[in-house]
């Protein structure tokens, strides 16, 4: 069958073809000309809108289409079906207090909504159908959505849930309107999104919450033929495009913020670079362009921001906030997963609309990252993922289907510092770090959400290997993980309470040093731990290399009167996973609930994953379990169906009330056991050159490689700080490159010392003064504040 006409419904309203159809194609669209009334440009937006949410270019016989279409016709037959519109609800269980109930029944009649419009629903230009909607949206509007309504419960309900749906289903159905009807809904908006919420870029009305506004307000100026609405929403956009160097937005660095302190490149900004490219299509060509030049910013944000958190389709959960805690929500009628899988998937939907605005170089450059990221998703299909819209769903496949060629995950580190988050890739794994600062909340909770992602922030270390990596915090990781245990953290045992330390990203340590130094390839990362409302102090270092992490810890002191334990390892295992854990050779146990003890571990592998060498030997305790738990649990909003997982848990246990205790090992994915035992055996290849509360490094000379953190003013090995910074040295044949960054950003200079012959400098980056060559290297480091690299290459003799 040929591909899917704009039909949308049987009126015709929508009707495009020839020339019309091909101002809508989904590669690169041409900009449409400029109509010749207000009102044909009026008609000219609110098609293009619809071309965006409902689609085109597909065949609604064929799948993913057919069963996603006739799941919606299903849906909006049972919705209309159950509605009863009564005072205080339009659906029995949803009722308009709390507000969520509004949103949801807005969300359920734009289902039945695109149900009429769209071809293959079973339901296709069904009038009674569209005139129950319309009663719908009028029982709504007289009762609780109009401007004598005083606004109750959570803000985001009113004036960016429930009007962003309303609009979307006004756009689908405007033509069987009344004008009263139109006025009335629109009169809505305009109560509960005034023109003021654009006014001043403060409160709620920063980054993704600005963008989302814009979007409500683009659009009821569209549908309202209101130009003053439509250049409002335009020039409101302005204070999202450029750089921030504090709260919410993104950062030179490529870190994003919201709430202050939540780093949150995986939902919020998901909600930012979606909005802002439905809204530049939208626009384009039209009296309401959206021109200002910082919009670069957001095209360069793909690349600079979320492609290095994006791994084989899933985004790091490290940035996705509190929704990782979201899994199946109750009240989702299509009962869909929220995981790092979910909120991947739907960045790559937000590139792929992004990228109908780009220029040719970069939209090139995003289908190929796209294609990547479509092929080595084995978790999750993405272009069978049941989140997307139909329309989605085509512009992602159309790009599978494309032209050009799928682009390999990248071998690169990537540092984070303005979000306290860092990437480590290198063939065959991905790693990444999430730590908290006096800028970085330890967690956020909010509205029943994520009330034990107490220690999410304390040095967790995430990693995914060749083979069972992509689901390993997909599959009910959340749920049913011990929330004291998570891998790579230093915590105090001590029992917190949920919400502890308070809502909404309000609990921080007080702590400035947490960051690090790369030249792109490894790096030095470095975090001064404070436990949540606890006494635990400590330091600790990731030195991130070619097939490892060197993971150290010093300075590990409490006074809580409970042990305090370093997490090595909790691995997901699955519903009945039994990976076999080696231990110095010798193969475990798979029972579940065994556990052992390990008095001077050298190295562990486990099966199917990797493994990890203790220098040196050490204390290693080891844990098989199975645990249940549900999503109730961590989110009163999500299924409160039980599941098990089974885990295996690898800490060190520093003891009650530790002081000035440590630990090293390194993590290898992937590594095989034949691999781990050559590392623990080979006692030149790493030098761990000091591991303390006051500096952290090491030596590999088979990399060329020196690194540092100096928590105060010290020396290790050849390396000599005047003050607290972050130092790592890569050494090839007779050029070596220093890399310096100050985690602490004072802003104060500070000196570095390479105590190796050096015969010049070949070139020193801003910042970077070169104070002495010959038998030594001395630099002039002027950091600034935002913890960035600073680097100087020399040769040597």
């Amino acid at each position: 069958m040929s591909a899917r006409t704009l039909h949308w419904s049987r009126r015709g309203f929508l009707a495009v073809s020839g020339a019309g159809a091909a101002a809508f194609a989904l590669a690169s669209p041409a900009p449409d000309a400029r109509a010749d009334t207000a009102d044909d440009e009026f008609a000219t937006l609110r098609q293009r809108w619809l071309e965006l949410q409902l689609g085109t270019g597909y065949d609604p016989d064929a799948e993913p289409y057919a069963s996603r279409l006739k799941e919606t016709g299903d849906l909006a037959r049972r919705f209309r079906a159950a509605m009863v519109p009564a005072d205080a609800s339009l659906w029995p269980d949803h009722p308009f207090d709390p507000p969520a109930g509004i949103t949801q029944s807005y969300s359920r009649l734009n289902v039945m909504a695109q149900a009429y419009a769209q071809d293959g629903t079973g339901l296709t230009g069904d009038a009674s159908l569209a005139d129950d909607v319309i009663k719908g949206l009028d029982h709504l509007a007289a009762r609780v959505y109009n401007p004598s309504t005083t606004r109750y419960g959570n803000w985001w309900e009113w004036q960016i849930g429930s009007p962003r749906l309303l609009l979307d289903t006004v756009a689908i159905l405007d033509d069987r309107l009344t004008d009263a009807q139109r006025a009335s809904y629109l009169a809505a908006v305009d109560h509960f999104v005034p023109d003021s919420m654009l006014g001043d870029y403060t409160g709620t009305s920063t980054g993704a919450n600005r963008v989302d506004l814009c979007r409500v307000v683009a659009l009821r100026g569209a549908l309202g033929r209101s130009p003053e609405k439509l250049a409002l929403a335009r020039d409101a956009l302005s204070p999202v495009f450029p750089y921030v160097a504090k709260g919410d937005g993104l950062y030179a660095d490529g870190s994003f913020i919201q709430h202050t302190w939540v780093a949150y490149s995986g939902t919020y900004g998901y909600v930012l670079l979606d909005g802002l490219g439905r809204l530049f299509t939208l626009l384009r060509g039209s009296s309401w362009e959206v021109t200002d030049p910082k919009r670069q910013i957001i095209f360069d944000s793909v690349e600079n921001a979320y492609a290095p958190l994006l791994h084989n389709g899933l985004m790091m959960d490290s940035v996705n906030g509190r929704a990782i805690s979201r899994g199946y929500l109750v009240g989702d009628d299509r009962h869909v997963m929220r995981s790092d899988h979910f909120h991947g998937h739907a960045l790559l939907a937000a590139v792929a609309v992004l990228a109908q605005g780009a220029s040719a170089a970069e939209r090139d450059r995003w289908h190929a990252l796209l294609k990547g990221w479509i092929e080595r998703d084995t978790t999750l299909n993405v272009l069978t993922d049941r989140q997307f819209t139909v329309a989605d769903a085509a512009r992602l496949a159309a790009v599978a289907e494309g032209p050009g060629t799928a682009a390999p995950e990248p071998v690169a580190h990537k540092l984070f510092p303005a979000m306290d988050r860092a990437v480590h890739r290198r063939p065959g794994f991905a790693a990444n770090i999430a730590m908290a600062s006096e800028r970085i909340a330890y967690y956020e909770n909010g509205n029943g959400e994520n009330p034990r992602g107490w220690h999410t922030g304390a040095g967790m270390l995430y990693w995914w290997g060749a083979d069972f990596g992509g689901g390993q915090y997909t599959d009910f990781f959340w749920p049913t993980v011990d929330p004291y245990r998570l891998p790579g953290t230093t915590v105090s045992t001590k029992r917190l309470a949920d919400n502890e330390g308070g809502g909404w990203g309000e609990p921080k340590p007080a702590a400035r040093w947490v960051g690090g130094a790369t030249d792109g390839e490894f790096a030095a990362v470095g975090q001064d731990v404070r436990g949540l409302a606890s006494t635990l102090r400590a330091k600790k270092s990731w030195f991130c290399l070619a097939d490892t992490v060197v993971c150290l810890g010093a300075g590990i002191t409490g006074r809580d009167g409970v042990p305090a334990e370093t997490v090595v390892d909790n691995r997901n295992l699955g519903a009945s996973g039994t990976a076999a854990l080696t231990v110095d050779g010798v193969v475990q146990p798979v029972t579940t609930g065994w556990t052992g003890a390990f008095p001077r571990a050298r190295w562990a592998h486990l099966q199917g994953h990797g493994g990890y060498v203790f220098p040196g030997g050490m204390p290693l305790r080891a844990l098989r379990e199975a645990r249940t738990g549900a999503w109730r649990d961590i989110n009163t909003g999500s299924s409160p169906d039980r599941v098990t997982r089974r885990y295996l848990t690898l800490w060190r246990d520093h003891g009650t009330d530790p002081a000035n205790a440590s630990y090293a090992y390194l993590l290898m994915p992937g590594a095989g056991p034949r691999t781990l035992a050559a590392r623990a055996a080979d006692r030149h290849w790493l030098r761990i050159t000091a591991n303390t509360g006051a500096v952290q490094a090491v030596e590999v000379l088979a990399l060329g490689v020196a690194a540092a953190n100096f928590w105060t003013a010290g020396t290790a090995g050849p390396l000599t700080a005047s003050a607290p910074s972050s130092v790592l040295v890569r050494r090839r044949g007779r050029t070596a490159t220093l890399c310096v960054a100050e985690p602490p950003r004072t802003g104060r200079p500070l000196e570095i010392v390479w105590d190796r012959p050096v015969r010049e400098a070949v070139s020193a980056g801003p910042g970077v003064t070169v104070l002495e060559t010959g038998r030594r290297l001395r630099l002039r480091i002027s950091p600034g504040t935002a913890c960035a690299t600073h680097t100087c290459t020399v040769t040597t003799h």
